[in-house]
């Protein structure tokens, strides 16, 4: 009777992460499709605590303890957290995920190494594979962390030809994988924390060389990596829950992270050996000699207010200034005087997949309005003015026009076709690439220096007396 209580249950919260993950793909959904999953992943847990297990100890309140604490600073980040920082609680997550995956499999492997427990090679084969990509997952996050925190930069952890040290490290790992795998029980322990060490340092290693535009690729792959762990840990205790859990996640991701590298012109295979990312060649039409010319808060208000059509691309520089908010309400503004307003959203503008979906949903924009990159460049033609707020790799001309570019053959948002372009941007710094954007000295753009949300805010103001 409780073993089918326990199923029922599992079975209903597989359906619930099923449904809440359908919800989530729109903003207009996914607060329902994330309480529900939550739901699910609760009624998950409490059949696993009832769930019998004759050969265990009683271990709840260690686990009740590990909950409270987990749950306690779980909620106080999602509290505290601002939507800048967004992307880097993923990757903390992303990466204590891996790291219990790392546990369950070491703890397994203590079992089998002193004799408590036997497997057979199917078995070995899930624990180690759980252990190589759990080691994977964390570091790799931790450092993805680490870089979009800005605690630590390319240049401090990347060697010389570290691509090849990236195969070295890949073919090692592989390689003592499979010597346990054969060697069975009579390799000890301690070839197996080796793997576990080496595992970690390529995870690491892995991740080092990628910087610039390419860290929501490696954010998207690292949180398959960990669904893909938590449904090896699902094999290891035959937990349908885990299974099912890690599959959606690691599905997910994987799906993501291709639709990131054909947004970015990259190929799975070099975000895998680390191979691409963080160049720093500056891009064609950036020399010195060329001037950026600039246009004031009052004639730009007019040219907004008295264009027919206007469509914002938002970037990471919206998300630091908090200007989501703000630009609503001069898109209210506007369309009160019968402008046509819309977003363009780049696939990888900001620091992580759907970043800037996510804000403009906190702020309220209709999710009708977001086009993605083909329907914005499909109507940026017929585009009065294109804002652009914070934008900057995403809408760069090199991808398109210069070879010697890191950022060559990368699709973008063609904002030149409008027939103006206004720039809000702090200054003339490079964007996170790394390379100068030619697009700021382009003739029908127009610089508008400043914090993005005061800008804005004097936009609103202008417009409000017209």
């Amino acid at each position: 009777m409780l073993t089918s209580i326990v199923n029922l249950l599992y079975l209903i919260g597989a359906v619930a992460f099923v449904w809440g993950l359908r919800l989530m793909s729109t903003p207009d959904s996914a607060r329902r499709g994330n309480t529900l999953a939550s739901i699910g992943m609760g009624l998950a847990i409490v059949a696993t605590l009832i769930a019998p297990m004759p050969n265990a100890a009683n271990n709840y309140a260690w686990i009740l303890g590990g909950m409270v604490l987990g749950g306690a600073g779980g909620f106080m980040a999602a509290k505290r957290v601002q939507m800048t920082a967004m992307p880097q609680m993923v990757s903390i997550f992303n990466g204590l995920g891996g790291a219990c995956a790392v546990v369950l499999a070491m703890t397994e492997l203590v079992h089998y190494y002193d004799g408590t427990s036997v497997m057979d090679q199917g078995q070995l084969f899930i624990v180690l594979t759980t252990l190589l990509i759990g080691a994977i997952a964390f570091t790799g996050s931790m450092l993805a962390f680490a870089k979009l925190q800005g605690l630590v930069w390319d240049s401090q952890v990347t060697l010389p030809y570290h691509t090849v040290v990236n195969w070295i490290l890949l073919a090692a790992t592989i390689g003592l994988t499979a010597y346990l795998f054969i060697g069975g029980s009579r390799l000890g322990l301690g070839m197996a924390l080796g793997l576990m060490v080496l595992a970690l340092i390529y995870g690491f290693s892995f991740v080092a060389p990628i910087g610039g535009a390419d860290m929501p690729v490696v954010i998207s792959l690292l949180n398959s990596f960990t669904g893909l762990s938590a449904a090896a840990a699902g094999l290891i205790y035959n937990n349908n829950i885990m299974l099912v859990g890690g599959i959606l996640v690691g599905a997910a991701g994987t799906i993501l992270t291709v639709l990131m590298c054909q947004a970015m012109n990259r190929s799975l295979f070099n975000v895998l050996i680390g191979g691409f990312g963080g160049g720093a060649a500056a891009a064609k039409g950036a020399d010195g000699d060329q001037v950026a010319k600039t246009v004031t808060i009052n004639d730009a208000a007019i040219q907004l207010y008295y264009s027919q059509s206007v469509m914002f691309v938002p970037g990471y520089g919206l998300a630091v200034a908090q200007a989501q908010k703000v630009t609503k309400e001069l898109e209210d503004l506007l369309e009160a005087n019968g402008v046509d307003v819309k977003y363009a959203i780049h696939p990888v503008a900001g620091r992580m997949p759907g970043h800037m979906n996510v804000l403009l949903a906190e702020a309220d924009v209709p999710y009708p309005k977001l086009l993605d990159l083909e329907d914005a460049n499909s109507q940026l033609p017929n585009t009065d003015i294109v804002v652009i707020v914070g934008a900057n790799d995403v809408v760069n001309p090199a991808a398109l026009d210069d070879p010697g570019s890191p950022i060559y053959g990368m699709p973008v948002l063609n904002v030149w076709d409008a027939k103006h372009v206004i720039v809000l941007k702090r200054s003339m710094s490079p964007g996170y690439a790394g390379i100068q954007n030619p697009l700021f000295f382009h003739d029908k753009t127009r610089m508008l220096f400043g914090d993005a949300k005061d800008s804005i805010s004097k936009l609103v103001s202008e417009v409000k007396t017209l």
